[in-house]
């Protein structure tokens, strides 16, 4: 075995049978990277969570409805909240939702003529308004404005919270309240205007305003009920706000699923719990 070309031959067998044994686990390395990521991959499209665009007097109410959703089934779902219609704008220019929740119909009927919903969708709610002050307030508070109007003709009311009614339906709703009462002329230079409604109840609560007209959702919700006291305003003082949803073109399984549990018992005891009225199913 001194010889040198036996040797250079075991040499040389070693070093083949050292490149064979590299090249088999080089392909057992691709081959279990391909497995790990082709799974990854499976379970990443599995877990994909729904995309739900959702008006913003379903703050608490959707909270809850998801919370529940997700602790039954396993699977899962983000909320995005703000106004209907910078929603609705949103959506065709490409915003990633699969689920779009409108306060105001309107805005799923526009849509679906624009083929960007897989239909016209289903009523889910009615909304409400209230007039909502933070404890402690001088403002009276009742829903036939009385005590507003009494408030801005002696100077205590300086600051009133309401959504935007350029683009938030409740904002419009408010907005046909305060007309009805004769009361919106005079409050022009004194409204604070939030994006959405949710915004418009913050600002009644912090301060920003001395009260707000917003939705009644919200006021039944314990995060907000225990900061303040709110009045029902009577429903004929304006427009129905309709509340509806519809699934977007980009919609897979997981959101059809979802978007049926909202029509099920468990979603509208909830809906109902949070002050909404219920349409016939």
């Amino acid at each position: 075995m001194n010889d040198p070309c036996l040797r250079s031959l075991r040499t040389d067998c070693l070093t083949e049978r050292a490149r064979q044994t590299r090249r088999h686990a080089l392909r057992c390395c691709r081959n279990s990277v391909c497995l790990f990521l082709f799974g990854l991959f499976a379970v990443v499209a599995d877990v994909r969570a729904t995309s739900v665009a959702a008006a913003a007097d379903l703050k608490f109410a959707l909270g809850a409805i998801v919370a529940g959703y997700e602790k039954e089934t396993g699977r899962k779902v983000v909320l995005a909240f703000g106004s209907s219609g910078n929603f609705a704008r949103q959506i065709p220019q490409g915003a990633p939702f699969d689920l779009f929740m409108s306060a105001d119909e309107e805005y799923i009927f526009r849509l679906a003529e624009q083929g960007l919903l897989r239909d016209q969708g289903r009523l889910y709610a009615i909304g409400r308004i209230a007039l909502l002050v933070p404890n402690g307030s001088p403002l009276a508070v009742d829903g036939q404005l009385l005590g507003l109007a009494a408030a801005l003709a002696d100077g205590r009311l300086q600051r009133l919270a309401i959504a935007n009614p350029q683009h938030a339906p409740y904002g419009r709703a408010a907005r046909a309240a305060l007309e009805h009462a004769g009361l919106w002329q005079s409050l022009q230079g004194k409204l604070v205007l939030g994006e959405n409604v949710a915004q418009a109840a913050q600002f009644a609560l912090s301060g920003s305003a001395q009260g707000g007209i917003v939705a009644w959702s919200l006021v039944k919700a314990p995060e907000l009920a225990s900061l303040g006291v709110a009045a029902l305003i009577p429903e004929n003082w304006h427009p129905p706000l309709r509340q509806r949803m519809a699934l977007t073109r980009r919609a897979g399984e997981d959101a059809s699923h979802f978007y049926d549990y909202l029509q099920q018992p468990a979603a509208r005891a909830v809906f109902e719990r949070y002050g909404f009225s219920l349409p016939a199913r």
